[in-house]
């Protein structure tokens, strides 16, 4: 390596590029400071790291991590991505900084969900009883809709199960008016049984073995405030008890609120211990439920791939997918659609081979969620 000479004759001076030169009297290797560039790119490199770390610990932990969960997962690659194409600017470190850079690309594409719909077709077609389960986020019911397309669109989802959420009106900015439409809903969907717990309805055309409603007060709005977020009808299929839990969580905060604000932070804390609290006892209740359960919904937060909802739960992706999928907003709204809030979790060896998003947009800025559940045929030892 060439030895840079400085003005005063020592030449042990380092290159401009960060390099190690050597001392022409001495021989020895002189290690030059790096530059500012350098500098900043392994700062960066650090800093996502240790947000990756927290991310992944305080997801659905922690309420003010909320506000960070709203980042759409695209970032988890999009930000290594960006780093990378900035190592060979970088001389000093671009033997190593490109494999850390690697590692934190393939666990962000990892929690950010690429890649698992591809395998999550079950091979063949699995034996047992298949059941048609039709889960969605209404959007306020058919608030503002033209009523009977909303109900001819739920029709012609011809599903065994419909888990609905938003089965309310909703008036100003934190008033749920609760409604009434089981008139309507018997003579359109005849032979349906109907369970209506809160804001949450299910329909089932197979036998309701239970509801396991929650009781609250019956006046103001504690029926919304302090209902369940995760509706549990246990339901009879191919011979077989299994839960369904129809879920929506609490949305973490409001769009049009002054992140700023005050308002912003205590609303933030109200809604963020709320999805805790649901979400626990969410767990809670599958833990101890001896069914295998089907668990679907709006989960109002694009990082469930993290998380799990206990032991022998699996996540599951729309089939046949390698980008992550997407579910909101679909209509309504001027952002992109880039985030995934609409979830769907099994337990108990169920199998699901087909697994759709589609649907809705003309009612919802939430995509449906069309799925086929296959429950296996139960095994019984001598």
């Amino acid at each position: 390596m060439l030895t840079k000479e400085a003005p005063d004759g020592d030449p042990s001076v380092p290159s401009a590029d960060g390099d190690t030169v050597r001392d022409g009297q001495q021989g020895k290797p002189v290690t030059g400071r790096w530059c500012r560039g350098t500098r900043l790119l392994v700062a960066a490199t650090a800093a996502w790291t240790i947000f990756l770390v927290l991310h992944i610990l305080l997801t659905d932990r922690w309420w003010p991590w909320l506000v960070v969960e709203a980042t759409p997962t695209l970032t988890l690659v999009a930000v290594p991505l960006l780093l990378l194409v900035l190592v060979p600017f970088a001389r000093p470190v671009r033997r190593w900084l490109p494999v850390v850079l690697v590692v934190l690309l393939l666990t962000g594409a990892h929690l950010a969900g690429y890649g698992p719909g591809w395998t999550n077709t079950a091979g063949g077609s699995p034996r047992g009883t298949p059941v048609k389960v039709f889960a969605w986020n209404t959007q306020y019911w058919q608030m503002s809709d033209d009523k009977d397309a909303f109900y001819a669109f739920l029709r012609r989802q011809d599903a065994d199960v419909y888990l609905l959420q938003e089965y309310l009106y909703w008036e100003g900015d934190d008033t749920p008016v609760r409604i009434d439409d089981s008139a309507r809903l018997r003579a359109e969907f005849p032979g349906y049984e109907l369970v209506v717990d809160g804001e949450l309805l299910t329909l089932s055309r197979l036998p309701v073995v239970s509801a396991h409603r929650q009781p609250v007060p019956g006046t103001g709005t504690d029926w919304f405030w302090k209902g369940t977020k995760a509706q549990r009808t246990d339901i009879r299929a191919g011979g077989r008890t299994v839960s369904f839990y129809n879920v929506h969580l609490p949305v973490p905060f409001r769009l049009e609120d002054n992140p700023l604000s005050g308002r912003f932070y205590r609303f933030l804390k109200d809604q963020g211990t709320w999805r805790l609290t649901e979400l626990r006892n969410l767990r809670t209740d599958m833990t101890g439920n001896p069914n295998p359960a089907v668990v679907v919904g709006d989960f109002n937060t694009p990082w469930m791939e993290p998380s799990s909802l206990g032991a022998g739960t699996q996540v599951h992706s729309p089939t046949g997918a390698l980008l992550p999928a997407r579910s909101w907003p679909v209509a309504g709204s001027a952002l992109p659609r880039l985030w995934r809030l609409d979830w769907l979790y099994t337990s108990g060896g169920l199998a699901v081979p087909s697994y759709h998003f589609g649907g809705g947009e003309a009612f919802s800025d939430h995509t449906a969620q069309d799925i086929r559940v296959v429950i296996p045929d139960e095994v019984h030892t001598p």
